[in-house]
């Protein structure tokens, strides 16, 4: 298991990546805005901000803020 709370998976085939808290699904992200909206109503108000924060999230496969198809 990954010691980072959120894991914003590889781009999928289709566009979008996955978003994880702890292994449970927060929802498919096509924008910085989706991951924020997601982390907000699990419960993190200022997820913003963490968004580059390697303590809170990890970006797996690709490049960061990018979510195009792979």
């Amino acid at each position: 298991m990954d010691s980072v709370p959120i894991v914003v998976h590889r781009p999928s085939p289709t566009g979008g990546r996955r978003v994880t808290a702890h292994g449970a699904i927060l929802g498919l992200a096509h924008s910085d805005e989706d991951v924020i909206e997601f982390l907000r109503r699990a419960g993190l108000p200022d997820a913003e901000a963490l968004l580059d924060d390697p303590g809170w999230v990890t970006w797996r496969g690709g490049r960061a803020h990018e979510y195009e198809a792979a």
